[in-house]
């Protein structure tokens, strides 16, 4: 019950923040895209937002054993719930928001040059997106997703179909 209530909060703050930030023409922002969280277990996860929910698995990350480590699921064509795995250093519940953005180079700029603290860019090993991460004072932490055509989302996108 406590994730989904951190899952709506997270999504009702980015549906806030992003009207702002897509209404200036240089944020280069495209559109929040997804909400992260972590699960005590992702396949038990995996079953409850696919079966219960109606979502659909876009694309996962797994680890050299063939674990899930990290799984994309479809909300709408543009919108989708990150899974992680839950562990002693990251515990269960909200972890972040995802924002798409142009070009993740003159995103980063622009919020360094607004005062906001934000991480050098780099390539995640599990999706091939472009990743940078904003260190939000209310929230913790708001991720900056350029989606490049080698991208996991980006082909997900690209393979949806309603």
């Amino acid at each position: 019950m406590r994730g989904m209530l951190l899952f709506a909060a997270g999504l009702m703050v980015g549906a806030a923040v992003q009207v702002p930030l897509a209404q200036s023409s240089s944020s280069n922002v495209v559109m929040m895209n997804h909400v992260g969280i972590n699960v005590p277990n992702i396949p038990e996860a995996i079953t409850y937002y696919t079966q219960k929910m109606g979502y659909r698995e876009a694309f996962r990350a797994t680890n050299p054993q063939g674990q899930p480590t990290l799984v994309y699921l479809h909300i709408s064509h543009n919108t989708f719930l990150e899974l992680g795995q839950a562990n002693a250093e990251r515990p269960a519940g909200f972890t972040h928001y995802g924002i798409h953005v142009q070009n993740i180079k003159d995103a980063v700029s622009m919020y360094r040059q607004r005062g906001v603290t934000v991480s050098d860019v780099n390539k995640s090993a599990g999706t091939n997106a472009l990743l940078a991460n904003i260190t939000d004072p209310y929230m913790g932490r708001i991720e900056l997703a350029e989606l490049t055509p080698d991208s996991l989302h980006r082909k997900a996108l690209d393979a949806w179909k309603p």
